[in-house]
């Protein structure tokens, strides 16, 4: 049988998340998979060796999702079918670190207000965390949260992304 082994790194901050009490979480991720994971805590250095190439690259986008900021019961929803891990680069969109904290503050809204409509109309999960805005859904939903999240990072008012979701949500 052939051995896959992919690499990733992650913050070193959300290692722990990753790890979880007393390596509970690792080891739930490990029986869930099928693959072995071998975690640098130090270095934020992940190796994920298994057989099953489907696991192993469904594993390294749950291992990038916690990465993202997703706590890893919401980034478990990746073992579903038919789900997905998006991730939008917010440097891509600014020019200039003020005009990146705006908008970073664009999506995530006043008391996480726009971040919580956006997961609400599009039945998505959104984690903004360093220079990326992370979504977890299913591909369709996945596609329509990444298209009204561009939209707000490219400067369209709040209002209009809303509007448009909600025509999404109607249209079969």
């Amino acid at each position: 049988m052939e051995e896959y082994l992919y690499e990733l790194r992650i913050p070193k901050d959300r290692v722990a998340v990753l790890i979880g009490k007393k390596g509970e979480q690792k080891k739930a991720l490990e029986a869930q998979t099928g693959c072995t994971l071998e975690v640098d805590s130090k270095e934020g250095e992940i190796k994920i060796l298994g057989s099953d190439s489907l696991a192993l690259y469904t594993l390294k986008e749950l291992i990038r999702a916690i990465g993202r900021g997703f706590n890893p019961e919401i980034a478990l929803r990746l073992l579903k079918q038919d789900y997905n891990l998006e991730v939008i680069s917010i440097t891509d969109y600014a020019k200039g670190k003020s005009h990146f904290e705006r908008l970073r503050g664009r999506v995530i809204g006043t008391k996480g207000k726009s971040r919580s409509n956006l997961e609400q109309l599009t039945n998505c999960s959104i984690s903004v965390y360093g220079k990326t805005i992370a979504i977890i859904g299913s591909a369709e939903n996945v596609a329509t949260a990444k298209r009204a999240v561009e939209s707000l990072l490219a400067g369209s008012p709040h209002s209009s992304v809303y509007k448009w979701l909600e025509k999404q949500q109607r249209e079969p």
